[in-house]
């Protein structure tokens, strides 16, 4: 299958975030020595960011809506660039502390103005799959740079981790200038204009949806190293192994719910990928002690955790027809939402002493809230089928 080349760029930028967002979890033992601080206070280094994704996402798409989506596309990973940049260079705990704020900015906004991108320049019936081909760079980030930028943090110094992230920026900027064709935008539209999806019950189902059916899959990948390790009995040395089958369960999984999603509809693939979270969880809690299943379960928990993210995107532009790029900002955002506190919640049964396998068990009562949440949205709007062509807007030739 010929790949779009329009995509790519959205596909690379997505491929630097994910390698700065995941990667420091790896690393945190390292800067913590290096900055002369304890492990959760470097710890703290994630928070930041994840606070900065929450924070920048609605307000950097609200000032941004009236300018051509290329050009916006473009600012938001220069700012990206810059800031891993400096992360590279910062010579103290505070000054990490802030640029890694600065840093998560503009990953919402970048996915908020990617997704609508994506899904215009798709053809009728293949939105999703476009969205999904979008978010592969996240996941091959995953697959393949967490993993690589790891190992070479661990073997020379964690610094260069953030080098290396600028310079997939950089690669990002200059085929965002070349490949990304220019795509008009609403002049007229203003930032409290975009923020009336808010008031439709439609939005903050789905919005409910992910920050709480995802929080149930970051119950189970936020423990994953003792899960594996002190559980399934992994050897600590193999963990990198265990991290890239996850990996390649995230991009095969973005993939299919990309391409299942615009066969059976968002809706009904949503609620049936929930449904197999669901499942998935409990699989993890019954059978984490036995080797061949935990890892076969790795695979699958890892292709759930990216599968719903093109469907459950169409769904929240579909409920914000006239606000998407806020709407799209606004699911990273609770995205964002759902790994705090998925983290948080699963981390409650053990500080009372429980098993590793425990945090899952949490993950299972949160995605069947998340179910039921889903089944909710499909009932009352899973038969609508809104009239979004004010929202379609023609391509034209990319710029020279």
């Amino acid at each position: 299958m010929k790949i779009d080349k329009r995509i790519i760029p959205l596909a690379i930028g997505g491929l630097g975030i994910g390698t700065t967002e995941f990667t420091v979890m790896g690393l945190l033992p390292d800067i913590a020595n290096t900055l002369k601080i304890t492990i959760p206070e470097a710890g703290h280094l994630i928070s930041a960011y994840a606070m900065g994704v929450v924070i920048g996402a609605p307000i950097l798409i609200g000032y941004s809506v009236k300018f051509p989506p290329k050009k916006v596309l473009m600012v938001l990973m220069i700012l990206f660039t810059l800031f891993n940049g400096l992360s590279a260079i910062a010579p103290d705990y505070t000054s990490m502390l802030i640029i890694r704020f600065m840093s998560g900015l503009p990953h919402g906004a970048f996915f908020g103005v990617g997704t609508v991108v994506a899904s215009r320049m798709a053809g009728k019936g293949k939105e999703a799959f476009y969205i999904s081909l979008m978010f592969t760079g996240l996941t091959v980030a995953n697959l393949v740079m967490v993993p690589f930028v790891t190992y070479i943090g661990h073997a020379y110094h964690w610094k260069l981790y953030f080098a290396i992230v600028a310079l997939i920026g950089l690669f990002a900027i200059l085929f965002l200038k070349l490949w990304l064709p220019a795509i008009e935008t609403n002049q007229d539209t203003h930032f409290l204009e975009e923020l009336k999806f808010l008031k439709r019950k439609q939005s903050w189902l789905v919005l409910g949806i992910t920050a709480i059916g995802f929080g149930g899959l970051f119950t189970w990948f936020s423990y994953i190293t003792p899960l594996m390790t002190i559980v399934a009995g992994i050897q600590a040395n193999q963990m990198a192994y265990v991290m890239v089958l996850a990996g390649a369960g995230m991009v095969v999984g973005n993939l299919a719910g990309g391409f299942i999603s615009d066969r059976l509809g968002p809706e009904k693939t949503c609620a049936l990928l929930i449904f197999l979270m669901m499942i998935s969880l409990a699989g993890v809690f019954f059978f984490a002690e036995h080797q061949n299943i935990a890892l076969i379960l790795t695979f699958v928990c890892g292709a759930l955790s990216m599968s719903v993210a093109a469907p459950i995107n169409i769904m929240m532009m579909k409920a914000a027809p006239k606000s998407e790029m806020m709407a799209a900002a606004f699911m990273q955002a609770a995205f964002n939402i759902a790994n705090a506190m998925g983290a948080f919640l699963g981390g409650i049964p053990l500080e009372y002493g429980f098993s590793f396998k425990y945090p899952s068990l949490v993950g299972v009562g949160m995605t069947f809230i998340g179910l039921a949440i889903s089944l909710r949205y499909r009932y009352l709007y899973g038969r609508e089928t809104p009239d979004n062509d004010d929202t379609v807007v023609e391509c034209v030739p990319c710029e020279k």
